[in-house]
């Protein structure tokens, strides 16, 4: 397989997605001119970034070089970031192998190395009858309460995911 097709199906992490919400809201709020300036206001956030990794976020990203009001060259973009289930559709679609319930359990089995990732989308959901979660290496656990509400929870997710 192609070194560029192999990367392109690999699940996005919690740190990357992290980092490039980061820079879309840098280039919303703030006039950055170069790849530099952006890895120093990166870093200056406690991300550990290169400008190797900048640069490619800027393209996967697709990042624009706009002239401002005061005739600056800036990076912008027409892209709104993106909402949780769409974040969550992005990973889930990559590593979820299967949701299912037993009683107040609900079970998300994923590919190995992305539980985590699928955990915390998960979470920023905010589902109102997820009282908790927990993730393994390929394994997502939600506690569900009402009981009831774990087959309501687990089809939601297989709509979302799968």
């Amino acid at each position: 397989m192609p070194a560029s097709r192999a990367a392109a199906e690999r699940p996005v992490s919690r740190e990357k997605a992290r980092r490039q919400l980061r820079i879309l809201e840098l280039v919303r709020d703030e006039v950055i001119a170069t790849q530099e300036e952006l890895a120093e206001r990166l870093r200056a956030g406690g991300l550990a970034v290169t400008q190797a990794t900048v640069s490619r976020d800027i393209k996967e990203l697709g990042l624009l070089k706009r002239t401002g009001p005061d005739g600056r060259q800036h990076y912008a973009s027409d892209v709104r970031p993106p909402s949780a289930d769409e974040k969550l559709m992005r990973i889930c679609r990559d590593s979820v192998l299967t949701v299912d319930f037993s009683g107040n359990m609900v079970v998300v089995n994923t590919l190995p190395a992305t539980a985590d990732a699928v955990c915390e989308a998960i979470d920023s959901l905010r589902l109102p009858n997820v009282i908790g979660t927990m993730a393994g290496e390929r394994t997502v656990f939600l506690v569900v309460r009402p009981m009831e509400e774990a087959a309501t929870v687990t089809e939601h997710l297989r709509r979302l995911m799968l």
